[in-house]
């Protein structure tokens, strides 16, 4: 059972209230398909639990959410917060508009609202650097000039910040840094796979991702690069941008075209120069098309228990009767079958 988030490695809490799974602060479950995520508090993104921790903690959550007292309903999504702390999202049968405009309304929200407070204590520490200024030396520089000085103390740090670790076809993980985002560009793959392609600078050089390589990585440096977020119109217009497409690898294959066929050269590809509306589409598509990729191998889990299963059964079946019963019960089933096929030529 994981205890950190799988996106921003913050510790994810703990509830008291689900036994079968006391962690995280904040659930998000899907009874009918059998779904559990944990909402990282830091990030906001869902971590999909494994299959094997997630039934009997989705029946409690089901459960704890109907007891529940602060609770509120729409047709398809409903949000409960218990006494003890815990917050439960149920999912019921939603459009796609409205559970994506829940899943990640919080998290764009959440990281605009943390870019304007980083632009604030900024003006706010280099204003009070100025005025303090005077007493030490009488060389005030002035709050514009000393901002400017802080900004970009701030920018190096920035490019300097890893970013994420993404892990290449044999095993071997690629660290990107705040510097590499503006080199990574999404293009067309004309006669690939899935059509697509990302070119990742990192501390080693540059690679060209293609396929689940590739899908992993822009769903890890995508957070980063919409680090700003957005407010809850161009979420909308996000959604908007995925509805008109099939599935999340149409929409990303589209992403790719637009961006290569940018109106300036210079812009061809980068996924820092797309449209905000456009990055936040690619983040939201490359996240559910991962998810996809683990509930399909928990769908090959399940099929391969229940061969293993069937197997047992059959084996048991056998080992509990003895040839001599088996032929009997043949005999029977076949007389059995014989008189009643004599009663249906009577009638």
């Amino acid at each position: 059972m994981y205890a950190t988030c799988l996106f921003c490695t913050a510790h994810l809490g703990r509830n008291d209230a689900i036994e079968t799974f006391p962690v995280g602060r904040r659930l998000a479950f899907d009874a009918a398909k059998g779904r559990l995520w944990v909402v990282c508090h830091s990030c906001e993104r869902w971590n999909l639990t494994p299959l094997e921790e997630r039934w009997e903690a989705v029946e409690d959550c089901e459960r704890h959410f109907r007891s529940a007292r602060k609770r509120f309903n729409t047709d398809n999504i409903g949000l409960a917060r218990l006494d003890e702390g815990l917050e439960l999202v149920r999912i019921g049968r939603p459009l796609r508009p409205e559970f994506a405009a829940w899943r990640y309304g919080d998290q764009f929200g959440r990281r605009r609202k943390r870019a304007i407070i980083r632009g604030s204590a900024l003006g706010t520490a280099a204003a009070a650097l100025a005025v303090g200024s005077i007493p030490l030396g009488g060389l005030a520089l002035g709050a514009v000039a000393l901002y400017r000085i802080a900004d970009q103390i701030a920018k190096q740090i920035k490019e300097n910040r890893i970013i994420a670790r993404v892990p290449r076809s044999d095993g071997t993980m690629l660290t990107v840094l705040g510097k590499h985002l503006s080199l990574a560009h999404l293009t067309t793959d004309i006669g690939g796979d899935v059509g697509w392609r990302l070119e990742l600078a990192h501390l080693d050089g540059a690679d060209t991702m293609r396929g689940e390589n590739a899908l992993n990585a822009v769903a890890l440096i995508m957070p980063a690069i919409n680090g700003t977020g957005a407010a809850a119109a161009k979420v909308n217009r996000a959604i908007k941008r995925l509805e008109g497409h099939a599935d999340p690898l149409d929409y990303l294959r589209a992403a790719a075209a637009a961006s290569t066929h940018a109106s300036r050269p210079g812009d061809a590809g980068s996924l820092l120069k797309l449209p905000v509306d456009m990055r936040m589409a690619i983040e939201m598509a490359a996240n559910e098309e991962n998810e996809r990729f683990a509930l399909e191998g928990d769908m090959a889990l399940l099929e391969m228990d229940w061969e293993e299963a069937e197997e047992i059964a059959a084996i048991a079946d056998n080992l509990t009767l003895l040839p001599e019963v088996v032929r009997q019960m043949e005999e029977l089933r076949r007389e059995t079958s014989t008189r009643q096929q004599g009663k249906q030529n009577r009638l």
